[in-house]
């Protein structure tokens, strides 16, 4: 598989005023095509820095950052929307959507900006929320709409550019454990059809969805190691599928 993200020597440093708050310190973390990455750590251990700035929605303090053979480690602000908007879909924990927008609208969003008309648009966002299982919810406003709902709302947002990475921060944070288990199985069958997915969580049973764990702590990485023991929502023998 060819690697579509690689780091190098990667470091994030805030400056508060009289103090600096080193976020990343030197992190070296590779990711392949198709891969599927739970980032887990302590509060402050930099899993949200670094999914940032996988994100492209901040840059290093100092190393490199390569996506998808680009070097975006020293991109403008724009220049990193543009690659942000072609290669990346981004889950949020708290949804992000729209309030006065019905879910067809929130998802269409991202399309306005690629030239795409007002009818394409509202037809690909049909296509993902039915993808999502919410086809019969279109019409729907978030208020209008369960957690689990506004979440798979989100997850079709991300999904409508056709992404090839899929990042999600805490996607289950707000959510009871059978809905979390819902929406881990939409991120399944996501990586299933070919998509990268990176996911920040601080829940082990999250986690253990992820074919690889990445740990952080202090701003580094403390392990990187393949997940043997994978659980998929539809194995029969997955706890939550028993009674």
């Amino acid at each position: 598989m060819a690697v579509v993200i690689t780091t190098k020597d990667l470091t994030k440093t805030y400056d508060m005023g009289s103090t600096k708050v080193h976020a990343l310190q030197g992190v070296d973390v590779s990711v392949s095509e198709n891969d599927f990455v739970a980032l887990m750590g302590p509060s402050g251990s930099g899993k949200s820095t670094l999914m940032n700035l996988f994100g492209c929605l901040d840059t290093p303090t100092s190393g490199t950052y390569i996506l998808d053979g680009i070097n975006v480690s020293t991109m403008t602000d724009s220049e990193l929307a543009e690659v942000r908007n072609g290669k990346i879909g981004f889950v949020f924990q708290t949804f992000n959507l729209l309030p006065r927008l019905s879910a067809l609208d929130n998802v269409a969003l991202p399309l306005v900006y690629s030239g795409m008309s007002k009818s394409d648009r509202e037809i690909r966002a049909q296509e993902v929320l039915t993808q999502v299982g919410l086809g019969d919810r279109v019409d729907h406003k978030p208020n209008e709409l369960s957690g689990g709902q506004r979440q798979r709302v989100a997850i079709a947002r991300a999904l409508v550019n056709n992404p090839s990475i899929i990042l999600a921060d805490e996607p289950t944070g707000n959510l009871d454990t059978k809905t979390s288990i819902e929406i881990m199985s939409i991120f399944e069958e996501i990586h299933r059809r070919g998509n990268t997915v990176i996911l920040v969580t601080h829940e082990p049973d999250i986690a253990e969805h992820a074919h690889r764990i990445v740990r952080l702590r202090d701003g580094k990485v403390e392990s990187d190691v393949r997940n043997e023991n994978v659980i998929t929502v539809d194995d029969p023998t997955h706890r939550y599928n028993q009674s």
